[in-house]
Parts: structure tokens; sequence; C-alpha cells
């Protein structure tokens, strides 16, 4: 009797621990299957999801519930992408090699398509890229090259995008990043770049010259002008004062004839008797030889010609 109730007691732990485990066990699974039925998407990326094999559309943002085994999904990122395409040698069309590196963007447009029409669309895109660069390089010639980039990225992206237009995705941008062409090129190219600083230094200074030569004259000639214009001021201003001068004088002048007038008016019969005497005496008085005619004598002369007149 006691053997019959200690073996039950024994069995119905061990149902209980089984009944536990099992429990645990199906929690688990609940846990796992719901771990692997709901994802969250970002704003950013989508879910293709593949149903059995076939494909159901793309999911996505926020919560998508997937049934595990049944359901197979691949993440696509929809921001816009960069990748470099590392140096790649190419031929121009004049035959000279450059080594080529560029940066290229694109963007998935539609996910769906993107995973259904390529397996691997950026390696894809790449060699397709590398291809077209070797292309596009091989129809222009090495000066184009180097002169005319934005034009080389032009034409890889429409070349670019028109490949991977099926694919659903958009090329947005193509930037070549470094060209570097043969030494030989380099070192003329260095020796051109020496010799048009060169020449601009030597037209630089040329222009100095001239600019300095223009400004020398331009200066002589207002010098000159500010002389002349100085001389002429001082001319006039003589002119002007020898006139002031002359007229000063000449009034002067009038003053004093005016003033000799009045006094001889004033002076009589015997002082100018007087005055002519004394400068016959002063004129005798000169050791030269002398022939003076008084002044009575051309009196004389008029009475003695008028009588032989008459």
């Amino acid at each position: 009797m006691f053997f019959n109730s200690s073996f039950a007691q024994i069995g119905g732990t061990e149902v209980i621990s089984t009944l536990t485990c099992l429990i645990g066990i199906v929690v688990v699974l609940v846990v796992l299957f719901f771990a692997s039925a709901i994802r969250i998407v970002p704003e950013y990326q989508r879910l293709v999801v593949f149903r059995l094999g076939r494909c159901i559309g793309s999911k996505g943002p926020g919560i998508v519930i997937l049934i595990p085994v049944i359901d197979r999904a691949v993440r696509v990122d929809l921001r816009e992408q960069v990748r470099e395409i590392p140096h790649q040698t190419a031929i121009t069309k004049d035959n000279a090699p450059i080594s080529i590196d560029f940066l290229w963007y694109f963007k998935v447009l539609d996910p769906t398509e993107s995973v259904l029409q390529v397996g691997n669309f950026e390696a894809a895109a790449q060699g397709m890229a590398t291809t077209t660069l070797r292309a596009v390089i091989g129809g222009i010639v090495l000066d184009d090259v180097l002169s005319e980039r934005e034009h080389i990225n032009n034409m890889l992206r429409t070349r670019l995008d028109e490949v991977t237009e099926r694919w659903g995705v958009k090329v947005t941008n193509v930037e070549i990043r470094e060209i570097i062409p043969p030494r030989e090129v380099q070192e003329a190219m260095n020796r051109q770049m020496s010799a048009e600083r060169i020449r601009r230094a030597v037209v630089t200074e040329s222009t100095g010259t001239r600019e300095a030569a223009i400004n020398v004259a331009d200066g002589e000639k207002q010098a000159a002008i500010l002389r002349a214009e100085g001389e002429k001021q001082a001319a006039i201003l003589r002119a002007e004062g020898e006139r002031q001068a002359q007229m000063l004088r000449a009034e002067g002048f009038s003053a004093a004839l005016e003033k000799i007038f009045e006094v001889a008016k004033t002076v009589d019969q015997k002082t100018m008797t007087l005055q002519y005497f004394e400068t016959l005496k002063s004129i005798g008085s000169s050791p030269s030889t002398k022939y003076i005619f008084p002044l009575e004598f051309t009196s004389m002369l008029e009475n003695f010609t008028k009588g032989k007149s008459e």
C-alpha cells in the first residue's frame, strides 16, 4: 500500500515536469515564431517578399508580418548610394593611355525590379561603368579628356542610366575624381604651364611698364599744362602791373607838365634872360670848340630875309 502511494507520487511529479517542459518549449516556439514573423522596416527601406518562391511585392515601412518558412524577405535600401570605381586604364582617341577613377551615385526607384531583374545590380552596374568608361574615353582625344570633365560625366551618367533603368535603379550623378595622363604628357603639361606662367609674367610686366609710362607722360602733360597756365597767369599779371605802372607814370608825367606849365606862367622876361645867360656861361666854360648863335641872331636873320624879299 505504501509502495503504491509512493509510486503514484513519483509519477505525478514526472508528469508535472514533463508538462512544464512542454509548455516552455511551446512558449519558446511561439516567441521564435513571432520573432521571425514580425519585421520592423524603416522609412528608407522596403522588404521584397517571396511566398513559396513567388514575389508578392514590396512591404513597408512599419511593421510587416511574415509567415515563417513560407515567406522570405529581401531588404532593399531606397537611399541614394555612392560607389567608387577604382582606377581604370583607358585609351583615348589619339592612342594615349590614361588612368581614371570616378564616383557614381544611384538610387533605387523600384525595389521589386531591383531584386527580380538582376542578381546584384551594384556589381552589374560597376562592371557596366568600367566598360562604358572605356567606350566613352575611346571616342575623345586626350586634350578634351583633360578639359571636358563635365561632358564626360554627363555621357557616363546617361549611358549608365540607360542600362540601370530596366533594373529600377536611377543613376543620379557621375563624378570623375582623378585623371592621370602618361608621364610624358605630364612633363609636357608642366613645361607648357611654366611657359604660360612666364608669358603671363612678361605680359604683366609689359603692361605695368606701359601703364607706368602712360602715367608718367600724363603727369608730365598735366605738369606742362599747369606750368603754361602759371606762366600765362604770371604774364597777365606782369602786363597788368606794367600797364598800371605806365598809367601811373603817365599820370605823374602829366601832373608834372601841368605843374611846370603853371610855374612857367609866373616866370617873367627878366628871369628868362638871366636863365639864358647862365646857360651860355655854362656852355662857354666847356673846353670843346663851339659855335654859339645867340637867340637874337635868328631874329636878325629874320629881319634880313624880310628886307631882301621886299
